[in-house]
């Protein structure tokens, strides 16, 4: 269960507050993969950060009876300075699991080579992703927010990662942001749609897709 009370998030832009997330109530079902949509600049990004605890609203709270994921894909979230080797250490003991088994995953499934003794700062926006990736997924989360990871990388690493995705999703549900229905038809079964700072739930992803796609025109 995740559970929004008077959750409200607004950005100064040219010296005028505009306010992204508008007082928002509302309460996401357990045990369901939700599909997150929403115009590009409606805050989907911005939501997601405020469920893993990276960003902080301006009032409200979001409340969890789980554990949840940072937003896999938002290379921000790891310190460039270190490299990628050393951000997973600090994100195993952060979350308590053991840290071998973590660093041997995730140089195993992000095929970052060198790169991953390498300061993260070095990487590219693609090689970032994949380490968030591979980080993310070799944690047991009850809830993985995902923002278009999955089209990172070459037609092999999408099917690898995709396929990893799918197992975890069989013990575990998601928020996940993509431009692809195809993809959020693979991997949800639910939606919420986000527009003009509030958000409908649809226990039926079609009709949540009907939905973002009369608010695209």
């Amino acid at each position: 269960m995740i559970r929004f009370e008077n959750l409200t998030k607004s950005f100064l832009v040219q010296g005028q507050r505009r306010i992204v997330i508008d007082n928002l109530n509302a309460t996401l079902p357990t045990g369901k993969s939700l599909a997150l949509l929403g115009r590009n600049g409606a805050g989907k990004s911005t939501l997601l950060r405020m469920l893993a605890g990276t960003m902080r609203p301006d009032s409200g709270r979001i409340i969890s009876d789980g554990r949840i994921s940072w937003p896999v894909g938002f290379g921000g979230s790891f310190h460039g300075d270190l490299t990628g080797a050393q951000n997973v250490r600090f994100i195993a003991r952060i979350y308590g699991v053991d840290t071998d088994s973590l660093l041997a995953f995730v140089d195993d499934f992000a095929e970052l080579g060198r790169y991953f003794h390498m300061p993260v700062r070095s990487y590219s926006s693609g090689m970032k992703s994949r380490l968030t990736f591979g980080a993310s997924m070799g944690i047991r989360f009850d809830t993985y927010l995902v923002d278009e990871v999955t089209a990172v990388g070459d037609v092999s690493f999408r099917r690898k990662s995709r396929a990893l995705f799918a197992e975890r999703m069989r013990t575990s549900s998601a928020i996940l942001v993509s431009h692809e229905m195809g993809q959020l038809r693979a991997f949800c079964d639910a939606g919420i749609v986000l527009a003009d700072g509030r958000i409908s739930y649809f226990d039926d992803l079609e009709e949540a897709i009907e939905l973002h796609h009369e608010l695209m025109q």
